[in-house]
Parts: C-alpha cells; structure tokens; sequence
C-alpha cells in the first residue's frame, strides 16, 4: 500500500514563491513515478510535472516550464515543487501522485495524495 502526504501549502501574493512536499510511505520509492496535478475549482484536474526514479527526467506540463521545478530524494522518499512567480491562475489544489510509469494523465497514477490547497491572492 502507498500513502502519499502532501505539506507546504498555504496563502501567497502574486509574485510569491511556495515549495511543496509530498512524503511517500511505501517499500521501493525509488521505482516510482512521481508527480504532482492540480485542480481549480470549477475545472478538471490537470497535470503539471513528472519525475522518473533517477534524477535528470523531469517533464513539465506548459503551465509549469519555467515556473516550477520537480525535484525527488529517494533517500527520504519525498518530492519536491518549487514554485515562482505564482499568480491568482495557479490557485487550485495540489495533488501528488505515484505510479508504475511515467505519464501525464491521471489513469498512469495508481496513488494518490489528499491534496493540498495553494492560493494566490491578487
């Protein structure tokens, strides 16, 4: 079984910055997929990055190249995201996400986070 937690969401001003965590609790971390979605009131959830076990393949979706940043320690089974330069567009809530293999659509993911919720005020 994979439980996922995620932390270090809260309320930023446009402009801000925010790093959220995503502690995993399962046997073999390192072989996963790790990814974080998100999902606006009102809308679908969308995916936002990916990082494969070994370090070095991060893939972004469009709204994050260049903004937010997708790291993992296998060491402490936990991932990262670094986000800059936010704006009241990427309030929603924040989802990590663990599967088999890489991929950008919910179905890859087998495990899910609760979420947490980041919001930027204008």
């Amino acid at each position: 079984q994979v439980q996922l937690e995620e932390s270090g969401g809260g309320l930023v001003q446009t402009g801000g910055s925010l790093r959220l965590s995503c502690a995993a609790s399962v046997r073999s971390f390192a072989t996963y997929t790790m990814a974080w979605f998100r999902q606006a009131p009102g809308k679908e959830r969308e995916f936002v990055a990916y990082i494969r076990w070994y370090q070095g393949s991060p893939y972004y979706a469009d709204l994050a190249k260049g903004r937010f940043t997708i790291s993992r320690d296998n060491a402490k089974n936990t991932i990262y995201l670094q986000m800059i330069n936010l704006t009241p567009e990427d309030t929603a809530i924040y989802y990590c996400a663990a599967g088999a293999k890489r991929g950008a659509t919910l179905p890859d993911y087998q495990y899910w986070g609760q979420g947490i919720q980041v919001t930027v005020s204008s």
